[in-house]
């Protein structure tokens, strides 16, 4: 029990795992992320799943920090059933991965958003011209949902939406995914905003969990509800 390095990846056992969750957490969260989703993941083992997370310092080059991270979780690849978990920008990560998601069994988006650098980058607009930058994310907003929509690979699905989350594309993630026939979509709204997954635990860092009760509530409902979704797929393709 407890967290630990191996490799490039935080990893948290449970002592008897029974299938493994590969995440990663937005921009700027995800670089800590055993301490940015420390409650989400930690929820999630309580419910027998194996963590293994992906740190990242988040750049212009998408398709590469994808990579970079299948390669990660490759490297350490276990013998059980697999869930890709992303939130917000992890989210695009999973989908950008080489192997089109054939690696595992399922992939679950919370929070899933693809906007530009202008959105994403306060002030970008106004200081990349005075910069001299003119990039872009690579790849663009629509080129990557060009890519999720030529996805071939059958693969259920889950996106996570947060009724309060004005950040949220889940929308448009689903409208891309549902284009290849064999995949298995489901959408789940619940209610909270796009820091839900992740700001209890920050809150924990600083005040000890003394008056976020009601926040980790949330949380293991969150956890459950992916562990549910994750048991009635598995009982399907059995």
């Amino acid at each position: 029990m407890g967290w630990q390095q191996l490799g490039e990846l935080w990893v948290y056992r449970p002592r008897e795992p029974k299938a493994l969750i590969q995440f990663i957490g937005g921009s700027g969260l995800g670089a800590t992320p055993h301490l940015s989703y420390r409650r989400l993941l930690e929820a999630l083992a309580e419910q027998g799943w194996l963590i293994h997370c992906w740190p990242f310092v988040p750049n212009f080059d998408h398709q590469y920090l994808a990579v970079n991270a299948w390669r990660s979780f490759r490297a350490e690849q276990q013998n059980l059933a697999c869930l890709r978990l992303g939130h917000s920008m992890g989210c695009k990560l999973h989908l950008l991965a080489p192997d089109q998601g054939r690696g595992c069994k399922a992939q679950a988006h919370m929070s899933f958003n693809n906007f530009s650098a202008g959105r994403s980058i306060p002030f970008f607009n106004e200081l990349a011209p005075r910069l001299g930058i003119t990039s872009e994310f690579s790849p663009g907003p629509d080129e990557t949902m060009q890519i999720i929509s030529d996805i071939k690979a059958p693969k259920d699905q889950l996106i996570i939406k947060f009724k309060s989350d004005e950040l949220d594309q889940s929308n448009l993630l689903l409208k891309c995914l549902n284009k290849n026939p064999s995949s298995n979509v489901k959408q789940l709204e619940l209610s909270g905003d796009h820091l839900t997954p992740a700001s209890a635990g920050l809150r924990q860092q600083f005040l000890a969990g003394i008056t976020d009760g009601s926040r980790q509530r949330q949380l293991n409902r969150l956890a459950a509800a992916i562990t549910e979704w994750w048991n009635t797929q598995a009982s399907l393709r059995n």
